[in-house]
């Protein structure tokens, strides 16, 4: 349950936040961009932040625990906020003023979701030092995020977002934004605190920090966040993680301008894509027999290859004109395959990596003497708050620059869409933009904790440990 919060975050700003402040309020989407840019900076300084305050804190309700019962009601004030700007009348002021709404509460949101997810990323390292039983435990983790994520989308389109005479397609009426405001906002703090709740029994189970606690200083984070980066492994899955960021992200910003103008998909036809959580099924059902077989860095880079090529695949059948027409019952059966497949590539992928840096985590433990799972884990919150970050700020950059998008174009009354701005669409988001992914892949190939080395590193610290134990106080 811990991941729906930042699913369901993620799902309403990937999907929805360009689209809404772009087609449906007209802001010019390269100044949506330089919003989530700005707050991406401030994530580089909170994200660590909050991994080492969490590392270090110490309380009768654990080190986690408070930064996330803390942090929930918060969330849902700031995702609110966010999705319900107040009308502003036109004039020349009008974009400065959305623009620093907007500003304020993606700042916001992020800083919230920080000091929730960041503990709670943490948490699942401590819970077992086992090489496989990690990747389960992530894979049982990933499950629940995608099924609720699913369950969430299809609401959202079914309810929320439905077509009409007026709106045809759903995702393009104003008015509905505010029904989603409130449902978002308590579904996010909901999960938050329902999170808290039901986990708080670990409390005494979880790892504490290893040595005598310091009080926090400016200086401290500064050794901490250097002795992470001392980690060469952790640094190269760090490294592929950004540089994977841009390219899913922008992607993934991509995506609903895709399917709603490249596709012409309207609400109804995006809720037959949730099937696509038949793919977290099946990935639920393989990662560990696949682990068994091949190590994590090679799942890792294995799925995503094939993940890239059949997303520029079926781009590239549409641009030749193999594929049927929009609006045809054969063509969303494709695009539902395509989604079952991406989801299930991704799912395997994506546990692998998080499994990956739980490993690291060993290794750093063996290095230094020190666990530093909030720091570690921070990568992991940055590198989600990164993927959309990055991506909408590329995928704004293209859409103004490249692209040549008009704002408001979906809104009624607003400016024609010519069929090559579509064609340019297809041809940036599902050909050009993927191609980028080589350059982390060949980077993550350098990760250097293997199923054996793993073996190794627990050996010698539950040789350790046993010291430390047998120690007289």
């Amino acid at each position: 349950m811990g991941g729906l919060p930042d699913v369901f975050k993620d799902f309403a700003v990937r999907t929805f936040l360009l689209l809404y402040y772009n087609q449906v309020l007209g802001l010019p989407a390269f100044y949506v961009s330089l919003a989530l840019a700005f707050a991406l900076v401030v994530d580089a300084v909170t994200d660590p932040l909050v991994g080492s305050l969490s590392d270090n804190f110490r309380s009768r309700w654990g080190r986690r625990h408070p930064f996330m019962y803390a942090a929930a009601l918060p969330l849902g004030v700031c995702v609110y906020f966010l999705f319900a700007p107040p009308e502003l009348a036109a004039g020349e002021s009008r974009d400065a003023l959305l623009l620093a709404w907007l500003l304020v509460f993606i700042v916001a949101t992020r800083v919230a979701m920080t000091f929730f997810a960041i503990p709670w990323n943490a948490m699942f390292a401590e819970y077992s030092d086992d090489y496989r039983e990690r990747s389960a435990i992530v894979s049982y983790r990933f499950l629940m995020a995608w099924l609720g994520g699913i369950v969430f989308s299809v609401s959202v389109y079914t309810w929320v977002f439905p077509g009409s005479a007026e709106y045809p397609l759903g995702q393009l009426n104003p008015a509905a934004y505010q029904t989603f405001a409130w449902v978002l906002a308590l579904c996010v703090s909901g999960t938050a605190l329902a999170t808290a709740h039901f986990t708080r029994d670990q409390i005494p189970y979880l790892m504490q920090p290893t040595g005598a606690v310091e009080r926090f200083r400016p200086a401290r984070l500064v050794a901490d966040v250097k002795l992470a980066l001392g980690n060469r492994d952790f640094v190269i899955l760090l490294g592929a993680v950004l540089c994977s960021a841009l390219v899913i992200g922008t992607v993934q910003a991509l995506e609903i301008y895709v399917r709603t103008y490249f596709w012409g998909l309207d609400t109804s036809s995006l809720r037959w894509l949730s099937l696509s959580f038949c793919g977290a099924l099946l990935a639920f059902a393989t990662i560990v027999p696949l682990q068994s077989r091949f190590d994590k860095k090679h799942l890792l880079v294995g799925c995503s290859v094939v993940l890239t090529v059949q997303g520029m695949a079926l781009i590239g059948l549409r641009l030749i004109d193999v594929l049927p027409p929009n609006g045809s019952t054969l063509l969303l059966v494709l695009l539902i395959i395509d989604a079952v497949l991406s989801v299930y590539l991704a799912m395997v992928a994506l546990t692998m990596f998080v499994s990956m840096i739980a490993d690291t985590l060993d290794v750093q433990e063996l290095a230094t003497g020190r666990r530093q799972e909030g720091l570690f884990s921070s990568s992991v919150g940055f590198a989600s708050k990164a993927t959309s970050g990055f991506g909408l700020l590329a995928a704004g950059a293209l859409l103004d620059g490249v692209i040549g998008f008009p704002a408001g174009a979906g809104a009624l009354g607003g400016p024609p869409l010519d069929g090559d701005v579509v064609l340019r669409l297809g041809v940036v988001a599902g050909l050009v933009v993927p191609l980028a992914n080589v350059a982390w892949m060949v980077l993550a190939l350098r990760y250097g904790v293997t199923r054996e080395r793993h073996a190794e590193v627990r050996r010698e610290l539950d040789a350790r440990h046993a010291r430390e134990r047998s120690r007289p106080n």
